[in-house]
């Protein structure tokens, strides 16, 4: 389900990062997903640009044996939805109840003026930069080098929280990582145990890093 919150021109309450994109005198629209929601779907039509207000997303590919592979999570400010082509490359729904800006792509490639060309170069740059480390990520060797790498990279795009609270389940993380849940699960109470990290709750997505440089080593 989603809910149209509004559409807008003002420059008072549109993003400030889309707006370099695209222009102020585009036409915003803001839209609010339920949990789960899709927002869209592998193969369609790349007709809008997106950028996070509020929760996280998630894109994904369904691989032939049935088994998800997450590509990336995006975190409020960040931009998604991007294509080079005219379909999208992945699958994006929202993993908590999420609101999104959004404005039309084509908007971005009709006259690009030299302020929004280079904004929509930094921003392309950025996904290259984070498909290199997810890639680094996953030729990790071990488990906890790769739990310590996510949970590395969390703690840096949430500004390091003194409590990291995150948005996706230990079965996203999995996906994300290209290991199994209970895998994750056995890492994440091996940094427990060695004192790296202590959980806040019983959900265990809130999370205390006590020990960075010691995350950081495990890296290393």
């Amino acid at each position: 389900m989603l809910i149209r919150v509004n559409a807008n021109k003002s420059r008072a309450s549109v993003p400030t990062k889309l707006t370099a994109l695209v222009g102020e005198d585009s036409l915003w629209h803001q839209f609010k997903y339920k949990r789960g929601t899709e927002v869209f779907g592998e193969a369609e039509p790349a007709a809008y640009v997106y950028q996070v207000s509020e929760g996280a997303i998630r894109t994904y590919k369904l691989l032939s044996d049935g088994r998800r592979q997450i590509g990336a999570f995006h975190l409020p400010g960040d931009i998604f939805g991007l294509e080079n082509g005219d379909v999208y490359r992945f699958t994006a729904d929202a993993i908590i109840e999420t609101t999104v800006w959004l404005a039309r792509r084509e908007s971005v490639f009709s006259g690009l003026t030299e302020i929004s060309a280079a904004a929509t170069l930094k921003v392309v740059n950025k996904s290259l930069e984070h498909v290199e480390n997810h890639l680094l990520l996953l030729g990790r060797q071990t488990s906890l080098e790769k739990t310590a790498s996510f949970l590395l990279e969390m703690d840096r795009r949430l500004e390091q929280p003194a409590m990291m609270i995150l948005p996706m389940s230990r079965r996203d993380i999995a996906d994300y990582l290209g290991i199994t849940l209970e895998t994750v699960s056995r890492a994440m109470s091996t940094l427990r145990d060695e004192g790296v990290l202590s959980f806040v709750g019983q959900t265990q997505r809130e999370i205390i890093l006590l020990d960075r440089p010691k995350l950081a080593q495990l890296v290393r």
